[in-house]
């Protein structure tokens, strides 16, 4: 029987996830929640329903698992506890700082309907912090890097466009050459935030806005552009859709390390991504733990959880006897 699927919020990760779920035959989508009028919406599946957020409730019994779609910033930190009281649900929720708060809130709501919620799902947090865990495992005297980029954050492209007089944005995170080459060299450098990465924006705004108080609450806005070098520069929309049409991403992380009796042996590990669609790539980290949350509910293990406490197995629709075989 095929685990159904619904998905709330139907932007570019929705749209992601929806093409994700037709690449994994385990899997149905079932319905489709928006805030905009169901009418507005076009699925590429056929026969699917689209409803409004508000109805997504009524629908308890019919939906196995709930992916969200929607936003770090302002959606997932009230959406996620709200839904995950009446389905299993999965969230790519990305403010790093925010993680234990928000992990959580979720989970005492998901324990009152007996549901299961992994939240912050997706390359990072997701699959760069599994990396990050099995690296020191293995390594345990040496030093984790992670850089993100060069591409576009969903995440800070969506709080720069909630910022008032923004009409559109993307924004670009780029690592710093010279602090890739510094850790490659074995050096185990230490950095600041700001030596490391810097984010370049690129702002559509309305004609009467005010540009340096956009500019402004752009490079001082915490968690976000608050501690890197930031550059704001605005553009039309005509230039914003030439030039900045893709959402491509990627990223590293590297664990440099010793070991031996007088640590005299160097090693690295590195783990990259480059990323046509940062959208689709996560939809389909959100899908494969979808996947997991249904059967974790399943055998019992409600709550909310992260990619730590998610048994490999799980994100795959093998048995393990046939993974066993064909993976290890």
């Amino acid at each position: 029987m095929k685990i159904r699927v619904g998905i709330y919020g139907y932007g570019n990760l929705g749209k992601g996830v929806e093409c994700a779920i037709m690449n994994n035959d385990d899997l149905e989508l079932k319905a489709v929640f928006s805030r905009r009028e169901p009418e507005q919406i076009k699925l590429l599946s056929k026969n699917v329903p689209v409803y409004k957020t508000e109805e997504a409730i009524s629908m308890e019994k019919d939906i196995d698992v709930m992916i969200l779609c929607g936003g770090s910033a302002t959606d997932l930190p009230k959406q996620t506890p709200m839904i995950a009281k009446y389905f299993n649900v999965v969230d790519s929720f990305d403010t790093h700082a925010k993680i234990p708060e928000h992990l959580n809130t979720v989970h005492n709501r998901a324990l009152i309907g007996n549901k299961t919620a992994i939240i912050s799902v997706g390359w990072d947090p997701g699959m760069f912090s599994l990396n990050r865990i099995y690296s020191m495992a293995v390594l345990p005297n040496g030093e984790t890097y992670t850089f993100w980029g060069k591409g576009v954050s969903q995440g800070h492209s969506d709080a720069i466009r909630r910022i008032q007089g923004v009409l559109d944005a993307k924004q670009y995170t780029i690592p710093k050459q010279e602090a890739l080459d510094s850790v490659r060299s074995g050096a185990n450098p230490e950095f600041s935030t700001r030596q490391k990465h810097l984010r370049e924006c690129f702002v559509v705004a309305a004609e009467d806005a005010d540009l340096e108080k956009i500019k402004n609450e752009i490079e001082t806005m915490p968690n976000y552009f608050s501690d890197y070098d930031t550059i704001v520069n605005f553009i039309s929309q005509d230039e914003l859709n030439k030039n900045h049409s893709g959402i491509p991403h990627g990223g590293l992380v590297i664990r440099t390390g010793k070991s031996g009796e007088k640590l005299e042996n160097n090693h690295r590990i590195e783990y990259s991504l480059a990323l046509d669609s940062n959208p689709e790539f996560t939809a389909g980290v959100l899908v494969a733990y979808a996947r997991a949350a249904v059967r974790m509910n399943r055998s019992g293990k409600k709550g909310g959880y992260t990619p730590f406490d998610v048994a490999p197995i799980d994100l795959i629709k093998e048995n393990r006897s046939d993974a066993i075989i064909n993976y290890l």
